[in-house]
């Protein structure tokens, strides 16, 4: 009966907390997803609205002069550079709301294109509008430069536009369709990230709750032993139910006194964690140690495509020279330090440091965060030469090459030294890159890989310096960019 009771009370206190819980976080996820929807939207809309304002004034003179090619080369030059644009459209309300403009040029000399509904171009070309928005949907296929701009179905927004002269007469319409697969993607961004937050909020409840309804359904006085026995160190003891006794205020003394002591131990195990992360990055011991720094073991590895980044001192063998070994150390220490918040910021990590020379891997899908380090290194190292300058210290030079390929990341050695480490043809031709930069006299090169994996290539300022350039220890040539920085 007492069992009975027992696991009654801890089911009760378990399914009423999990009930609420769930009830909140449902509330507050369907209020984030709103709110995040009409946010997302309504900068769209703006967004929307300010080219559709734009466009419409600068059109109107050629509009009024029928200067129609040069409105057609706008808009393609348009559609070339931002992606959301689906079409665009100018109408002649003089010719009956022909559209004389428009790209894709398919919809040139069409009164009423097949791309949206019919009521959305009703709705366009009414007189006196001035401007209109609207979400609608692709009727067919839309392409550009041989390229999807939307599938039939696809979500997007129509912002329309009266093109007016100085005297306040109509005599066009701009109508510009915007993809809203951005907006839609931000907003299922938005509600993961509020799943993932209550998921967690979830667990955490449902832990505690469990272990409040435990505590409650043990005997008090054996509770009091328990506790003064973890408090002393002995954190496998489990309690024994034999029967209840009343000493509550003994029970609150000997809890506080163990949370004392587990958040001694925690705050020492905290420190020790990080103390290991600053020689083994976090990211490293996900991949090679997913079930925890205490089971790692010799000869687990990991494949997978990253970027690496080569960074090296130029003459750095005849400047140690000419220096004490006290001031390299102090050197190379700052160096690195100014290196190692640059390779940070652009979301890398730093797999080791090899003398002067920096092994950095960037583990995203896309190597513009590589690109970015890059960039900031060199910010990083003008500041850098800045100070020295002020010391009356030369100014010192670097060296970046960056590849992207498979690598195998895992753990070498034996049981009682273990050591991380990168293996794979990418890491290899990644530092024969950065050698490169010697000879072509180039402060970042990178290699065509690295060029094809850009998110926003048009970003960065890129040269090709070699198409075909043979890399020691490779058969194929390989394509070299200079990153300009």
């Amino acid at each position: 009966m007492k069992f009975f009771t027992f696991r009654s009370i801890r089911t009760q206190i378990l399914t009423t907390t999990t009930l609420l819980i769930v009830a909140l976080i449902g509330a507050v996820v369907s209020v984030w997803a709103k709110s995040e929807s009409h946010l997302y939207h309504q900068e769209k809309r703006n967004e929307a609205n300010f080219f559709a304002k734009v466009l419409s004034y600068s059109f109107a003179d050629e509009l009024a002069d029928e200067n129609w090619s040069q409105i057609r080369l706008n808009l393609d030059v348009m559609l070339k550079e931002n992606n959301d644009f689906v079409y665009v459209l100018v109408s002649d309300a003089r010719q009956g709301n022909l559209i004389v403009a428009a790209s894709p040029g398919e919809f040139q000399n069409q009164y009423i294109p097949d791309v949206v509904p019919l009521d959305v171009t009703n709705k366009a070309l009414e007189l006196s509008q001035k401007s209109h928005v609207v979400e609608t949907f692709v009727l067919r296929d839309v392409y550009f430069s041989d390229q999807v701009r939307a599938k039939r179905g696809d979500r997007l927004m129509e912002v329309d536009s009266d093109i007016q002269l100085l005297s306040g007469k109509k005599i066009g319409t701009l109508r510009i369709g915007m993809s809203l697969k951005r907006v839609d993607r931000a907003v299922a961004n938005a509600v993961n990230q509020a799943l993932m937050v209550g998921a967690v909020g979830l667990a955490v409840g449902w832990v505690f709750a469990y272990l409040l309804a435990q505590h409650l359904s043990k005997p008090l006085r054996r509770l009091q032993v328990s506790a003064a026995k973890i408090a002393g160190g002995d954190l496998q003891h489990r309690a024994e139910i034999n029967h209840r006794e009343d000493e509550i205020g003994a029970l609150a003394t000997s809890f506080n006194e163990m949370s004392a002591a587990l958040l001694v131990s925690f705050s020492k195990l905290q420190r020790t964690l990080e103390s290991f992360e600053r020689f083994v990055p976090n990211k490293f011991i996900l991949a090679i140690a997913p079930q925890g720094v205490e089971n790692i073991e010799v000869g687990v590895a990991s494949m997978r495509t990253m970027t690496i980044l080569f960074c090296d001192i130029r003459g750095y063998t005849s400047m140690s020279e000419a220096m004490a070994p006290i001031e390299i150390f102090t050197f190379l220490n700052d160096y690195l330090a100014c290196m190692g918040k640059a390779i940070d910021q652009g979301g890398g990590f730093i797999d080791k440091y090899i003398g002067d020379a920096i092994m950095a891997l960037f583990d995203d899908t896309a190597t513009d965060g590589a690109l970015k380090a890059a960039i900031l290194m060199h910010q990083a190292l003008d500041r850098f030469n800045f100070e020295r300058s002020q010391n009356g210290l030369p100014k010192i030079a670097i060296g970046i090459g960056i590849h992207r390929g498979k690598v195998v990341m895992g753990t070498v050695g034996f049981t009682s030294r273990i050591e991380s480490t990168v293996i794979g043809d990418a890491v290899n031709v990644a530092s024969r890159i950065e050698g490169l930069t010697k000879q072509y006299n180039c402060e970042v090169l990178l290699t065509e890989s690295v060029v094809n994996s850009l998110s926003y290539p048009e970003a960065c300022s890129l040269r090709l310096v070699d198409k075909a350039v043979k890399v020691k220890g490779k058969d194929e040539a390989i394509a070299i960019y200079e990153l300009e920085v």
